[in-house]
């Protein structure tokens, strides 16, 4: 699908998400973060995935919409480590219907979150996502993230395993 750039009319508004949100946010989500935007996610799309953040840090959780459509979100939280006096935010989820990427969409959620976050003490922001999501790390970059560190994630099919132990085929 051609992208669809925003002209100054339709600047969104980013907002809080509502409870009505939840089903255009989750099918945002179901178009953007499948098997391909990554082979191995820890952490899978679905519906909890927005109740739990919702229902934890609902200020952290907002959409930008233009003429009553919900173009993205973004899903947040913050975490305070024992010992530790510093308060991190974590964005957890960013996504932005790909018929309007490129749009100052993502840009804007981020922009928005990030300052409720710097409110809130945080004095360091976390993302994750995969080291060959070259898209998504170009993105970061640009919203000032640095330091990128590649990490090992290993995963062991307990099923498989099982099936080959007691002779079974896989």
């Amino acid at each position: 699908m051609p992208e669809t750039p925003l002209n100054s009319e339709e600047t969104p508004r980013i907002r809080e998400m509502t409870v009505d949100d939840f089903p255009e946010v989750f099918h945002i989500g179901e178009e953007v973060f499948t098997a391909e935007y990554s082979q191995s996610l820890y952490r899978t799309w679905d519906e909890y995935e927005i109740t739990t953040l919702f229902n934890s840090d609902t200020e952290l959780c907002l959409v930008a919409e233009t003429k009553g459509r919900i173009l993205g979100f973004a899903l947040g939280t913050t975490v305070k480590k024992h010992n530790s006096p510093w308060k991190y935010g974590y964005l957890v989820w960013l996504g932005v219907r790909r018929d309007t990427q490129k749009g100052q969409v993502g840009s804007r959620l981020f922009k928005e979150i990030k300052r409720r976050m710097k409110e809130q003490g945080v004095r360091m922001i976390i993302i994750d996502t995969s080291a060959d999501n070259e898209p998504a790390v170009r993105f970061f970059q640009k919203q000032g993230f640095g330091d990128i560190q590649e990490h090992v994630y290993m995963t062991l099919n307990m099923a498989r395993r099982a099936k080959k132990r007691h002779g079974k085929k896989p």
